[in-house]
């Protein structure tokens, strides 16, 4: 049993559905950043150089907000089976100041600590 409150729940909820569409709405607006440079296009060679650097951090920042869209999308979903706020390795619950900094949190401090020290 999650030792959140049904208050706490359903901030929660609210934050993360917030935060799905304000990444779509990024995601959206990185879309045309993020595509390949046209190499005709009539400009000098730093200008060309420049726009496919920024192509290239527009195509990271893209793939962060997709990792975190993931996050996202799986802590909502786990509000339809009763597993938000456990962590999904040792299963334990994620405590609520993890989950206030960053409610779409899948690990427990222990965990995640644990998977940063393996790396």
């Amino acid at each position: 049993m999650s030792s959140l409150t049904a208050e706490q729940l359903k901030e929660f909820f609210r934050r993360l559905t917030v935060a799905k569409a304000q990444i779509k709405a990024l995601l959206d607006q990185t879309a045309q950043d993020s595509r390949p440079v046209d190499l005709e296009l009539p400009i000098g060679r730093l200008t060309r150089i420049d726009a496919i650097q920024m192509q290239g951090m527009a195509q990271m920042n893209r793939q962060q907000l997709d990792i975190r869209r993931q996050q996202v999308d799986a802590s909502l979903a786990a509000f339809d089976t009763g597993k938000f706020g456990f962590c999904r390795h040792c299963h334990q619950p994620i405590s609520f100041a993890r989950l206030e900094v960053l409610p779409e949190s899948p690990f427990c401090v222990d965990c995640q600590e644990s998977f940063e020290r393996e790396r």
